[in-house]
């Protein structure tokens, strides 16, 4: 799953990214606020997250990840990666029993420390 979402990223493939989604969700970034004016950085349906995706292929064409780490849980994972402007990023997803994520939170590193 993992390696499909990062692919489906890296090639900005909107269709491929959201297929990942379940509907509704429940998906919390920090871009969220910044790209939707969301106070709570809070998306609750697959089409929100079309259109936040879609903003963020637009607005960054030379957005990719690199993927560092995969950390498992019971009925999750965290994706430790970086994203192309060199910033740590770790997003936490909770999968639903047809392997979607059904509720996502990302984590950004300070500025500050993006080369970290």
């Amino acid at each position: 799953m993992a390696e499909a979402w990062l692919r489906a990223w890296n090639a900005h493939d909107l269709d491929a990214i959201v297929a990942h989604y379940a509907d509704p969700l429940h998906f919390t970034s920090p871009n969220v606020v910044l790209r939707m004016g969301r106070a709570d950085g809070t998306l609750h349906s697959r089409a929100e997250l079309r259109d936040y995706c879609a903003q963020g292929l637009k607005t960054q064409p030379d957005l990719r990840f690199d993927l560092e780490d995969v950390l498992l849980g019971v009925d999750s994972l965290a994706l430790r990666y970086r994203n192309h402007r060199g910033q740590r990023v770790v997003e936490v997803m909770h999968l639903d029993g047809r392997g979607q994520v059904y509720r996502a939170v990302v984590h950004y590193a300070r500025a500050a420390h993006a080369a970290d």
